[in-house]
């Protein structure tokens, strides 16, 4: 087993009723291995892993393991905020062939102390025999795990390696000089996987792999490669979209996305809820200029017209307008200039026939005649 390059943080897929989408997650494993991602990891906190029950968590990494069928190592999500739970989570994770390595976060809402980390993960190392992958997400668990402490852990049987995402390029810099170079630090945050790398890093564990498979394991292989000029080309290509999928929590842009994309139905368990409006606007432009989704052919706005009434000079007058009419402002086909006090509007009308239809009801009409704008 060689955990290095680009390793996907898979979502769970759900159904409308709610229950896992095992068909779902079938296919999204399936293409993510044919798209040449080096790993995954199924339960993990894009996972909504904290709103699964016990069997859903087995059986999310079940199908995982099973799909993979040893194409790629299966780094599989195990943890809690009770010392001793994690440790049976760990051992019944460990016991399951398929499973190459575990990833586990720092304890959340406890806030422990660095000495309290400590304990817990040498306690959950001590416990399996399967490789153990430290995550340390300060911004999720409110527990950072520092660099001295993360040197201290590296000397643990079975700690090999950390998923870094406190957000700090120091943090890591100064995580890499202690540890040994063996000890595997990847980078928690899709946006500084080159970075990371440059440092000493052996790769990243993706959320936006999800989407992008095939292009983020291009970028970190080629960063790992030493070819700068790739990776920094697609770097800046899909940075917008590796950014965008922290708008809103996650995991809601990146199953947004890939419901747009058509690979999982966008929904999710509360506490979350689907995206602001505005938001999924924004998402949905940004993945369209990314070329994740298919950009839709222009569709020409409809055209409406108005019927215009006016009595200022004496008798009825009625026009026609188109509401694009150059006189018009607002678009509502009012032109500009005239007095509310002395016409009225009717409309819109889908086509100029039934514009011309609705003068026939009008009182009192004595003139009836059409705008240039609807030559």
């Amino acid at each position: 087993m060689q955990l290095r390059g680009c390793g996907t943080a898979l979502v769970t897929p759900f159904t409308p009723d709610g229950a896992v989408d095992e068909t779902a997650l079938r296919n999204l494993v399936a293409w993510q291995v044919e798209s040449g991602i080096d790993f995954l990891i199924p339960c993990g906190t894009t996972g909504e892993t904290p709103t699964l029950t016990h069997d859903e968590w087995l059986h999310v990494i079940d199908v995982t393991i099973e799909v993979a069928a040893g194409r790629v190592p299966i780094m599989a999500g195990a943890t809690s905020n009770s010392t001793i739970e994690a440790v049976g989570k760990a051992k019944e994770v460990a016991a399951r062939p398929g499973v190459d390595a575990i990833l586990t976060a720092s304890p959340y809402y406890n806030k422990p102390t660095q000495e309290g980390q400590y304990r817990h993960f040498r306690a959950i190392a001590e416990a399996v025999d399967k490789p153990l992958i430290l995550y340390n997400v300060p911004g999720r668990t409110s527990a950072n795990l520092e660099p001295v402490t993360l040197a201290r852990l590296s000397e643990v049987p079975n700690i090999i390696g950390v998923k870094e995402a406190s957000g700090s390029i120091t943090q890591i810099a100064e995580a890499l000089n202690l540890v040994p170079e063996t000890f595997l630090v990847f980078s928690g945050d899709d946006a500084i996987t080159l970075p990371v790398i440059a440092l000493g890093g052996v790769g990243i564990v993706s959320v936006a792999s999800n989407e992008i498979p095939h292009e983020m394991a291009a970028m970190t292989r080629a960063a790992l490669a030493n070819d700068w000029q790739t990776a920094r080309t697609l770097h800046r290509k899909y940075l917008p979209l590796m950014q965008a999928n922290f708008i809103e929590s996650s995991p809601l842009p990146v199953k947004a996305v890939l419901a747009m994309m058509g690979k999982i139905q966008e929904i999710y368990r509360l506490p979350l809820v689907p995206m602001r409006r505005d938001t999924r606007s924004k998402l949905q432009k940004i993945a369209t200029d990314a070329g994740v989704l298919t950009r839709p052919s222009p569709v020409a706005a409809p055209v409406e017209f108005f019927v215009y009434e006016s009595w200022a000079a004496g008798p009825h007058k009625v026009i026609l307008h188109r509401a694009s009419c150059g006189q018009c402002s607002s678009g509502k086909g009012r032109p500009a200039g005239h007095d509310p006090n002395h016409s009225r509007w009717h409309g819109p009308f889908g086509n100029p026939n039934e514009a011309r239809e609705a003068t026939h009801h009008l009182p009192g009409v004595l003139i009836r005649s059409e705008c240039k704008c609807m030559a």
